[in-house]
């Protein structure tokens, strides 16, 4: 069940991540020229504060992990919401039937 629930949030993400591939390419077809969301201004525009506090609270507790979250936040907001999209649904997906045995 569990799985299951990994999965439809996955679904969700990588659906996500096309909405907004989608809106970049009419946002740079209607500027003719490249534009593109990063995931540090998508967050920004949805809650300012939580991104300040966790961006504080990664200074603080782990100061090596921030170049690392200032990379992820200055990609695409498609591309990284498509990778954890796809990731969740390939990791969660269910078990191969076995060949020759019964489960019951």
């Amino acid at each position: 069940m569990i799985r299951g629930f990994f999965r439809l949030i996955g679904l969700l993400v990588l659906a996500a991540g096309f909405v907004f591939l989608v809106y970049d390419g009419a946002r740079s077809i209607a500027d003719q020229a490249l534009r593109l969301t990063k995931l540090g201004e998508f967050w920004n525009d949805i809650n300012q504060a939580s991104q300040r506090s966790f961006l504080s609270m990664i200074d603080a507790d782990a100061p090596w992990l921030r170049a690392g979250v200032k990379l992820l936040l200055d990609q695409p907001a498609w591309a990284v919401m498509g990778i954890v999209g796809i990731l969740l649904m390939l990791l969660c997906r269910p078990r191969r039937p076995l060949i020759g045995y019964s489960r019951n």
